[in-house]
């Protein structure tokens, strides 16, 4: 294994995925439910960006200068790539965290953020982390921090270690990270055969562990085979993330914020007599046996009178970022799925079935006489959010900035949708955030690029790329094998994005 990576996965490239969370403008709604002041958002930098996906996304959509590191020169190039094709004068580099966190050219930053990171890297890059938020953070600043946790991982974590323990001792030399990963899941497989009494105390863990084999194998390597791994308590990250002045500001998870998905009665009247802050979100874990954390974090976070808070959260633009019809009035959380009740947030979302951009006090006056009063818009808004229906808006002045730079990433990425699937995210002006758009359609807006305009004709264009990346449709779970099968299909699919998709993609600027 190379000696650049400190013990973390760089035989295997990490995936191209989007995470919404690294997105600035998505802070705005958890803080301001919290009652704190929100940063600026001149500034902003990801460490360990991985492919930079996000981070480009993100740096093309808003009028924030961009800067981040990740210490594979291959996901790097590919990240200044995105980076030339938008021309935001993001800058990203290939330096490991000894290196990009001792930087003294760097700009201090309103928003530092880390995704998959902190619980796989070694207690040294954590204390660069950490100095580094110390140093560079702004006051009033806030620091995105994704962590495996525990006591979710608690039970998992020994099948974890054998795991990698067998990729480390069985892996043949020069065997391949793939083969390794394969060779452990198999070992662990014909051992849970034998019906070990350690599965025998934790019955969940079998069920566990079969949606693990099912998972894209460059996900495991990166999640479970990396050197260094450690979930970690509440606690503790509030502990060491003291040492750089920054406090517990909320939840990224929207769905985290509305305690009647996740927790009882009971469980909430517990919390509600537990006097500090630190025990009572570490307790909260155990209640809702939380794995994975996505928080906020402040450093010198200021808390907003009534009066200013509410200004501010009347003051939040939103619109409806899917066909109004298409919304379900379900939402999922730790206790299970749950109904929304039709005549709450019915004539929310009629009220914003058209796209066009609104504030929440817009909708709180438009709704007068109903329940949707301010509080219930505050939790119809996180739902809605949560759900992907409903996206935060950004100010018209950095909408402006960012309609060229999403122009131009756009159109790199769909020139790459002619040679890969795996890029399933394209760049919304209008909120600062990447916006899920499968590579079918990819190939439609392709198509439009090069200037036709009908179903057909996308048709046309797009069906030989589909034959060269081996990519025939199905229908009803079945793969299609004629022609004419296939033309038939891809019609259907490009009328269907032209009368549906097409017009909320118009919307949320992603294409003229």
């Amino acid at each position: 294994m190379s000696n650049w990576n400190n013990g973390y996965m760089a035989e295997i490239a990490y995936t191209y995925g989007y995470y919404e969370e690294l997105n600035p403008l998505r802070l705005r709604l958890p803080l301001l439910a919290a009652g704190l002041a929100l940063p600026g958002s001149g500034t902003a930098c990801e460490l360990g960006f991985g492919q930079g996906v996000s981070a480009n996304i993100h740096a093309a959509a808003s009028a924030t200068r961009w800067y981040g590191n990740d210490f594979n020169p291959a996901q790097a190039a590919f990240a200044q790539e995105l980076a030339s094709a938008a021309g935001a004068g993001a800058h990203f580099t290939d330096e490991s965290f000894a290196q990009f966190c001792r930087r003294e050219d760097l700009p201090d930053f309103d928003f530092i953020c880390l995704h998959g990171i902190w619980s796989w890297v070694s207690a040294e890059n954590r204390a660069l982390i950490v100095d580094f938020l110390q140093r560079k953070l702004k006051v009033g600043g806030v620091a995105f921090i994704s962590y495996n946790t525990q006591p979710g991982w608690a039970a998992m974590m020994p099948m974890r270690d054998l795991l990698a323990e067998h990729s480390r001792v069985m892996g043949a030399p020069g065997q391949g990270v793939l083969a390794r990963i394969d060779g452990a899941l198999d070992f662990v497989d014909r051992m849970i055969a034998t019906q070990p009494r350690y599965l025998k105390a934790n019955p969940l863990l079998a069920d566990r562990f079969e949606k693990l084999k099912a998972m894209d194998r460059n996900y495991l390597a990166h999640e479970y085979f990396n050197a260094d791994w450690q979930p970690m308590a509440f606690s503790r990250v509030a502990a060491m993330l003291s040492e750089a002045k920054l406090e517990f500001a909320a939840s990224a998870t929207y769905t985290d914020l509305v305690d009647m998905l996740n927790m009882t009665a009971g469980h909430q009247q517990f919390l509600a007599d537990i006097p500090d802050p630190i025990l009572r979100e570490t307790t909260r874990a155990f209640l809702v046996n939380q794995q994975f954390r996505k928080d906020y974090w402040v450093k010198g976070a200021r808390t907003l009178t009534p009066f200013a808070q509410a200004t501010a959260l009347r003051a939040v633009r939103v619109m409806l970022a899917v066909p109004r019809d298409e919304v379900v009035l379900s939402v999922h959380g730790v206790l299970g799925d749950a109904d929304m009740d039709a005549r709450v947030y019915a004539p929310v979302l009629d009220a914003m079935a058209d796209h066009r951009v609104c504030t929440i006090g817009e909708l709180e006056q438009q709704l007068a006489g109903t329940d949707a009063n301010l509080a219930a818009l505050l939790q119809i808004m996180l739902i809605l959010i949560s759900k992907g229906s409903v996206l935060a808006v950004q100010d018209a002045a950095d909408i402006a900035v960012a309609r060229p730079q999403t122009a131009r990433l756009n159109a790199h990425l769909l020139e790459q949708a002619l040679a890969r699937t795996d890029l399933s995210s394209l760049a919304s002006p209008m909120t600062g955030s990447g916006v899920f758009v499968s590579h079918l359609q990819q190939l439609f807006l392709w198509a439009k690029m090069q200037g036709w305009q009908v179903p057909q004709e996308w048709v046309r264009e797009t069906w030989p790329v589909l034959i060269r990346l081996n990519q025939l449709l199905t229908r009803d779970g079945q793969p299609l094998l004629t022609e004419e099968e296939n033309l038939a299909e891809l019609l259907q699919h490009a009328r269907h994005f032209a009368a549906r998709t097409m017009p909320v993609l118009r919307a949320l600027g992603v294409t003229d």
